[in-house]
């Protein structure tokens, strides 16, 4: 019997192409209406009228993502329409870099003249806005408090499209792009400086430098000496990780952080004490969220790890249960559905199966356990959680076991 649905959710791969490309077709008529990814906000949950955009704080980690998705599609298919979509991508990319004037990387720009504006801006008080302009001059506001899963999502990005793709000017713009990041934060010494205030700060994640200085010195040969520099921090990179796992509810997003980091630290390190310091580490990541039902961890361990049968057909399996999900974000709530553990009973004892999660925005970043959540229906999810998962599977040949 598992012979037969193996065959079955194997043929989901090819089967859910179309579907895929559909959901880029959509984020590139709903998705980026600055240039890098935001979520339309409808009039209602049955209304295509666009009232307004949302999630304006994370354009940046989304975009990268998308790009990563996009960069991955193009690998596996030679889509025209792919490479024009990370093209786009890295312009918007950009954007956030070259608005802000100092080569720090906004969360999002906005047009000064777009009627969102006042909205996003609103939605964004916590963060600040600042005035800005783009390279060919035109106004905007950016908005600042730029985090780092904001610069991991883009780093992470940029240096998937350098691999994928071979177009010698597209590997150029990202190796250009990330250059001038790096340089930014280690000139004030990995910290986030923003033109009144610091937002965040690298200094206590070894992890996180290395990965940047692994990609940096993968695009840039000028970042050799500051990495091998660095890695002495080899053998402590497990224990920021260790912090992480001990608590697999709070923060979920952390996780995602910590995977797409190993994706480039372990994926590009040559050396066997390095590599070996880093894949320990990476051990104590998988150990506590290997059972989290999670196709985007998952098609990233295929990549670390190589094929494993239950664990490229679990990736098939939840990516198939994806697609059964809402695009839209209807408030849902399971307690008493599933069974709850805790004092607070919010948390279920075991993660919840994909298809009746919340709704959010990247659905493998948010805590599998959580029983209550969502909106009014009225916001649209970009989709890239599955395009990215699922382009990874197919380049990593998930669907040819």
């Amino acid at each position: 019997m598992r012979s037969l649905a193996f065959l079955f959710v194997a043929s989901l791969c090819f089967a859910a192409e179309p579907d895929a490309l559909a959901i880029s077709a959509t984020i590139q008529a709903r998705h980026v209406p600055f240039g890098t990814i935001l979520d339309p906000i409808f009039a209602a949950p049955d209304s295509d009228q666009i009232v307004t955009y949302t999630r304006c704080g994370d354009s940046a980690i989304w975009t990268g993502h998308y790009l990563a998705a996009e960069s991955f599609r193009y690998k596996v298919t030679g889509s025209e329409d792919g490479l024009a979509n990370a093209q786009a991508a890295i312009a918007g990319i950009k954007l956030l870099i070259d608005v802000t004037g100092t080569d720090v990387l906004a969360r999002c720009a906005v047009p000064l003249d777009s009627p969102y504006l006042a909205s996003i801006v609103q939605q964004e008080a916590s963060n600040g806005a600042y005035q800005g302009s783009s390279a060919d001059g035109t106004a905007y506001q950016w908005i600042g408090n730029t985090s780092r899963d904001q610069y991991l999502g883009v780093f992470f990005g940029l240096c998937t499209a350098y691999d994928m793709i071979a177009d010698a000017p597209t590997r150029a713009s990202a190796a250009a792009l990330i250059t001038r990041m790096l340089d930014n934060l280690i000139s004030h010494v990995w910290t986030v400086v923003l033109p009144d205030t610091i937002s965040t700060t690298f200094v206590a994640r070894p992890d996180q430098q290395l990965t940047m200085l692994q990609i940096g010195r993968h695009v840039n040969s000028k970042y050799n000496d500051a990495y091998s520099s660095l890695s002495g921090l080899a053998p402590s990179v497990s224990i920021p990780i260790a912090v992480d796992a001990a608590n697999t509810h709070s923060s979920y997003f952390k996780f995602n952080l910590d995977y797409i980091c190993f994706y480039h630290l372990i994926g590009l390190e040559s050396n066997f004490i390095r590599k070996f310091f880093y894949t320990e580490a990476y051990g104590i990541l998988r150990t506590a969220t290997g059972t989290h039902l999670n196709a985007h961890f998952d098609a990233i361990d295929r990549s670390i790890r190589g094929p494993n049968k239950g664990r490229d057909y679990d990736t098939r399996t939840f990516l198939a249960q994806w697609l059964t999900r809402p695009r839209r974000d209807p408030y849902v709530d399971l307690t008493g559905v599933i069974k709850s553990c805790g004092s607070a009973g919010t948390e279920a004892c075991n993660p919840i199966p994909v298809p009746q999660r919340v709704p959010t925005d990247f659905l493998w970043q948010r805590d599998p356990f959580q029983l209550a959540g969502g909106g009014e229906g009225t916001i649209e999810g970009a989709g890239i959680d599955y395009i990215l998962p699922y382009w990874m599977a197919r380049y990593y040949g998930v669907e040819t076991q």
